[in-house]
């Protein structure tokens, strides 16, 4: 075991077992305190990023990848206010979910309590080391980040931050602490560290997934991979439609809540193919259609065929593809087959067909006439999130401070014994 991370597991571990007693002021103050800050060290902050930008451009990272990595001064401003709303919020330690008496006298409580230490590890986009600190200390968790090697000044920028304005209020310790070293041996050690990290959190693609389940020797909660589609069915609003798949797309492609793949119902297709490709062509998104979609769009030079590989792609980037399908069943049983059980949305006016694709369809968040872009913490009020889980146990969806959380029986007795 490499002694940098052993270390840094023993000293979380430490601090979880410290945060299990910290008062909900000290926690909403540090939140705030540190909001505060990031808004004072606004330039400080964009030009650690800076580097990586301009490292990133160097080593010929993609838009999308660069997109996800730079901070904003919006971005930077959202990072601050998530962790104001976090603050905000009802402390969930210590709540009593149920509670009885047991025939005998003993009081039985089902009590809610930290996970304890968390292992978090993400993908390009910096503005995570906040969210993940911020829910993690609300939810009086540990965590040990690991950030993109492409993000690096910016992440310690953010998480030293966080941890010197968070001590100076009360927080333990090594409440959060990120690995700074870009080997990548140290992940593999990282997820193998049972004896201190209680849960795993990988935000990111399926190659982070895939890796995450053929190593990890810890539990895995499973987020990030979003192969999100929109399903137009029969009765749609045209004019509802398109502007619903535009925002899906465009407003910000390098998402997991955008969309990679248009189905359509073949009845509606001569009618909204033509007006949603002449849409998507201006908005520069690269379109790669099914063989049946591209006859009836006259087989145009600005629109490919798309190939087996393109069904359950994720782009990340301004790029989409388009296939047909007969009806609602075979939607419901092409997004199942290649999503990535992450958001779906169906536009129609059939209730019934409404309902089935919302009951049957495989995913975390499906949407009936809406955007897909709202699967987000802070749009589902949570103030953030450390991820959109796509698994099924615990945590589904995007995960805020409860999802944080697990539950312990707490009895109380006079002296009874089981006979």
């Amino acid at each position: 075991m490499n002694k940098y991370i052993e270390e840094m597991g023993k000293k979380a571990k430490i601090a979880s077992q410290k945060l299990l007693t910290l008062d909900t002021k000290i926690k909403n103050n540090a939140l705030r305190a540190i909001a505060d800050e990031i808004i004072e060290k606004k330039e400080e902050i964009k030009a650690a990023n800076k580097i990586d930008l301009e490292n990133g451009k160097k080593a010929g990272l993609s838009f999308a990848l660069l997109d996800r990595m730079e901070l904003t001064d919006a971005r930077i401003e959202g990072m601050a206010q998530s962790l104001r709303e976090i603050a905000a919020f009802n402390d969930p330690i210590g709540e009593i979910l149920t509670g009885w008496n047991h025939k005998n006298g003993m009081s039985i409580a089902k009590k809610r309590v930290p996970l304890g230490v968390i292992g978090m590890i993400y993908e390009s986009r910096p503005n995570v080391t906040i969210d993940a600190a911020g829910l993690c200390l609300k939810s009086s968790n540990a965590v040990i980040l690991r950030g993109s090697e492409n993000a690096i000044n910016s992440n310690i920028y953010l998480s030293r931050l966080f941890s010197e304005v968070g001590k100076k209020v009360g927080i333990p310790e090594n409440s959060v602490q990120l690995i700074e070293k870009p080997e990548r041996e140290l992940v593999k050690e990282m997820i193998t560290l049972n004896e201190y990290i209680d849960v795993l959190i990988p935000r990111g693609g399926k190659g982070l997934k895939k890796f995450m389940i053929e190593n990890a020797t810890i539990p895995v909660i499973e987020t990030g991979a979003g192969v999100c589609h929109v399903f137009v069915d029969e009765s749609a609003d045209i004019e509802m439609a398109l502007p619903i798949i535009e925002n899906a797309k465009t407003q910000r492609p390098s998402t997991c809540n955008s969309i990679e793949t248009v189905l359509v119902h073949k009845n509606i297709a001569s009618e909204i193919l033509p007006k949603l490709t002449d849409m998507l062509i201006k908005d520069k998104v690269e379109l790669r259609y099914s063989k049946e979609a591209l006859e009836i769009v006259g087989n145009r030079s600005d629109v490919k065929l798309a190939q087996d590989e393109d069904f359950g792609a994720e782009y990340l980037d301004m790029v989409m593809s388009l296939k047909l399908v007969d009806n609602v069943e075979e939607a419901i049983c092409y997004i199942n087959e290649h999503g990535t059980h992450h958001s779906d949305s169906i536009i129609t006016k059939n209730i019934q067909n409404a309902e089935k694709f919302l009951n049957e369809v495989d995913s975390a968040a499906v949407y009936l006439n809406a955007s897909t872009r709202f699967s987000d913490g802070g749009e589902f009020g949570f103030g953030g999130e450390i991820g959109i889980s796509t698994q099924k146990l615990h945590a589904r969806g995007p995960m805020g401070v409860r999802e944080l959380t697990t539950t312990k029986y707490v009895i109380r007795g006079n002296g009874q014994i089981r006979e």
